[in-house]
C-alpha cells in the first residue's frame, strides 16, 4: 500500500506540473495577444491624433477662406456701388447705358435718334457693335 500510495502521489504531481506547464503556455499566449492589443491600441491613438491635427488644420483653413470670401464679396458690392455711383454721375453715359438696352431690345437708329438724342452716326455704331 505504500507504494501504491508513492505511485499515486508521483502521477499527481506529474499530472500538477503537466497542468502547470499548460497554463504557462496559455499565460505566455495570452501576453503576446495583450502586447498586440496594445501596439494596435498604440497605433489607433496617433492616427487619431494626426487625423485630430488634420481636421484642425482644415477647418482653419475653411475659416481663412471663408473670411476671404466674405472681405471679396465686401469689395466687390463696394466696386458695384462705385460703378453705378459712376453711371448715375455721368449723363451721357446713362445715354449710351439706355440706348444699348434700347439696341439689344431690338430699337432701330431712328428710336436712338429721337429716344436718346444720338448723332445718326453714334446710333449707327451702336447698333452694329451690338450685332456682333
Amino acid at each position: 500500500m505504500g507504494d501504491e500510495f508513492l505511485i499515486a502521489a508521483l502521477v499527481y504531481v506529474i499530472a500538477c506540473l503537466g497542468l502547470v506547464l499548460f497554463l504557462q503556455k496559455q499565460l505566455s499566449k495570452l501576453r503576446s495577444k495583450v502586447e498586440a492589443l496594445t501596439v494596435l491600441v498604440k497605433e489607433g491613438d496617433r492616427q487619431r491624433e494626426s487625423f485630430k491635427r488634420e481636421l484642425q488644420e482644415l477647418r482653419s483653413g475653411t475659416i481663412g477662406v471663408g473670411r476671404r470670401v466674405i472681405e471679396l464679396e465686401k469689395r466687390l458690392l463696394q466696386q458695384s456701388e462705385r460703378i453705378e455711383e459712376t453711371t448715375q454721375q455721368d449723363p451721357q453715359a446713362k445715354l449710351y447705358t439706355r440706348a444699348m438696352k434700347m439696341v439689344a431690345l431690338g430699337a432701330g437708329v431712328d428710336e436712338l435718334i429721337k429716344e436718346c438724342e444720338l448723332p445718326k452716326a453714334e446710333a449707327e455704331l451702336l447698333i452694329r457693335l451690338h450685332r456682333k
